[in-house]
């Protein structure tokens, strides 16, 4: 059977920087009746384990360490025995989520994940976050962008770890070269398509989004 996209939306709290905001992630599954990835473990463990519907989990992919988006890996690794996967220029990040609790796995640039058949490239997007990475799965016509990309416009880059001109390189450099139909799963909100959103890029530059 071929791979699919499953998708739920889990909602808690993202803080950095001394402040704390109420924040509802998506969490993305990719893979088929029997085994399955997941792309960003957030908030609940227990939803997602549950969205698996006994499927074999074989990893846990970060796109990149804002407690919003890794809080519930550790409890979904030990429920399930997947290895956790993190690009190492995030692990500062990371360590203060989840200090004494290394993620399992290096990310890297270019690095191959294949579930169900499928291939997902990593591509590492920094600028919302030093190791921020998307992962292009060209079978499935899509792109899995965290907080990089999203629907109207780029990641926020006001906080610590963050670049505005960083995050620009790598949508223009990176993302926007997919092609324009690759439809683009975010961290946050709507989906969109690389076609959608590369018209704005200049216009996202002018006004330093």
């Amino acid at each position: 059977m071929a791979a699919r996209i499953d998708h739920l939306v889990t909602s808690g709290t993202f803080s950095l920087d001394g402040g704390t905001w109420d924040v509802d992630n998506n969490v993305w599954i990719v893979g088929d009746d029997d085994e399955a990835i997941v792309i960003d473990a957030a908030h609940d463990a227990d939803a997602i384990f549950a969205a698996l519907g006994g499927r074999t989990l074989r990893a846990i992919v970060c796109t990149h360490a804002h407690d919003d988006h890794i809080d519930a890996a550790p409890a979904l690794a030990a429920r399930t025995g997947a290895l956790i996967h993190l690009h190492p220029d995030d692990l500062p990040l990371w360590q203060r989520t989840h200090p004494g609790t290394p993620p399992d796995r290096e990310l890297a640039d270019g690095q191959v994940l294949t579930i169900a058949g499928t291939d997902l490239t990593v591509l590492h997007t920094p600028g919302h976050a030093p190791g921020a990475v998307s992962l292009y799965a060209p079978g499935l016509g899509a792109v899995f962008t965290g907080d990089t990309l999203f629907q109207g416009g780029p990641g926020a880059t006001g906080r610590s770890f963050s670049d505005f001109p960083t995050i620009i390189d790598s949508i223009r450099d990176r993302l926007l070269t997919l092609p324009g139909e690759t439809a683009v799963h975010t961290g946050h909100g709507a989906s969109t398509t690389i076609g959608a959103e590369a018209p704005h890029l200049e216009e996202w530059v002018k006004r330093g989004h």
